[in-house]
């Protein structure tokens, strides 16, 4: 049997390739829309990719089931429970619980594992050739390292009323599903540490069912009442691209066949484009983007997070311009491709030109927390806060505005536009971005607290939580 862990950072996202040595077949697991690393894997390895199957419809990034089929001629296994909601509308072999299937001498078991969402299931993998006893188990967005898939998500992303109980009562009964299977067969699942589909995910990439029987608090919590109050407290807030992933995916998304290349653009090209309204995303970091940068521009600095916040930010109908070096921008549009952002149509690789066609650039002004303490006693200043709900409520600056930095461009009215408004995060990178959504929003009176809550911390500041000194 070979078996292979492909992993994508950005969005903490595992998808899998599994083959059969013996017969040359092989089957991927939830691909990304990405698809050039498992042609390649199938290539180096001499297997042909016979089979494709995802364990959900996805929310948090966009399938690349229809681009391996077309690329491949690999037959598609998807879903057929949840009801008729939430079956896929594209081409595709349905499973139901207890179908079995094979790879060449292996075979995959089909468990339906509702929770996460209605159609969920798992896929347990035995390698007949070594054993009758099932190796490992591919679970999804069911069973994480440490934790168990959000419930919710059908309610705070799709608009969904009332699913997230239900939800939270078919996870308790999906977790005791698996009670069958030994405590030494594998578990490998959708998601690690940074996804926004569980709340407490491990870092480690994967682990075994014994281990998360004794470890996991979903296995700990008996009580059904306790188990449904403990899943849905603190759930972080879902990116709202996720609504949109649910519905393509299950539609199918298009089909590229390739990742766009944008064109290199001059100062003058890139001003025609955003006078015809396009996005214009600086990946700079937030110290190069605060000392000069395009009026209107989001600052989405190239990390890890670049995927989820331009998930947040961007609209996916309109063109996306980047600001970024040359040998960045590949890495950038297949990201962004990655949850459906294709219409990248070109990039500009510095600013420095950007005067030569009478742009001014603009700064973001920089406040030391030793002078926001001072002028919030003197009521000169607001304090805008944005990181998450749970954050804030574990401890922050007293009377601060929250405001979850995705979520800024609907609540401008709420930000005072009478007094200067000093924007933070936990250090200073969420702050940068929020800090450039209300520049491209008009709200000129905007500074950022240097360091964020931490450095706030770190000067003996006081905090409050629930509504009481913590500091």
């Amino acid at each position: 049997m070979y078996f292979k862990h492909v992993y994508e950072d950005g969005l903490a996202q595992a998808s899998y390739v599994v083959g059969c040595q013996a017969t040359g077949s092989a089957i991927v697991i939830d691909p990304r829309r990405d698809i050039q690393v498992y042609l390649e894997i199938a290539d180096s390895e001499g297997f042909s990719i016979d089979y494709i199957t995802e364990t959900h419809i996805h929310a948090d990034f966009l399938s690349g089931t229809r681009e391996l089929a077309a690329a491949t001629g690999a037959k598609v296994l998807l879903s057929g429970e949840g009801g008729a909601d939430w079956q896929y509308d594209f081409d595709h072999e349905s499973l139901t619980d207890g179908d079995s299937f094979t790879v060449g001498n292996l075979r995959f078991d089909v468990i339906h594992t509702p929770g996460h969402t209605p159609e969920h299931i798992c896929f347990v993998l035995t390698d007949l050739p070594s054993s009758e006893e099932p190796v490992m188990l591919f679970t999804g967005d069911f069973l994480f390292v440490g934790d168990v898939g959000r419930p919710d998500l059908l309610e705070e992303a799709a608009g969904v009323k009332g699913a997230r109980e239900v939800g939270a009562h078919q996870m308790y009964e999906s977790v005791h599903k698996l009670d069958y299977l030994p405590d030494f067969v594998q578990v490998w699942p959708g998601h690690g540490a940074g996804s926004a589909c569980g709340k407490a995910l491990g870092a480690v990439p994967s682990t075994t069912l014994g281990y998360e029987r004794r470890v996991n608090w979903a296995y700990r919590t008996t009580d059904e009442t306790e188990f449904v109050a403990e899943l849905l407290d603190g759930q972080p807030e879902p990116p709202t691209y996720f609504g949109t992933m649910k519905i393509w995916n299950r539609e199918g998304p298009k089909v590229l066949q390739s990742l766009p290349r944008p064109n290199r653009l001059d100062p003058s090209s890139l001003k025609r484009m955003v006078d015809r309204g396009a996005q214009v995303v600086d990946a700079r970091d937030k110290f190069a983007y605060a000392g000069g940068h395009l009026p209107g521009s989001y600052n989405i600095p190239d990390s890890s997070d670049f995927s989820t916040w331009a998930g947040w930010l961007l609209d996916f109908e309109r063109d996306v311009v980047l600001i970024a070096p040359d040998h960045r921008v590949d890495d950038l549009v297949a990201r962004l491709v990655r949850i459906g952002c294709d219409r990248v149509v070109g990039y500009l690789p510095d600013i420095e030109r950007l005067s030569d066609t009478g742009i001014e650039l603009e700064i973001v002004r920089q406040r030391t927390v030793a002078d926001v303490h001072d002028d919030i006693a003197s009521g000169a200043v607001s304090v805008l806060d944005v990181r998450s709900a749970s954050e804030y409520g574990d401890g922050h600056i007293e009377d601060a505005l929250n405001i979850h930095a995705g979520r800024l461009p609907d609540h401008l009215a709420e930000i005072p536009r009478d007094r200067e408004v000093v924007v933070h995060c936990e250090t200073g990178f969420r702050s940068s971005i929020a800090s450039s959504v209300l520049l491209a929003h008009g709200v000129r009176n905007v500074s950022n607290m240097t360091g964020g809550y931490a450095a706030w911390q770190d000067a003996g500041y006081e905090t409050v939580a629930e509504g009481e000194p913590v500091g």
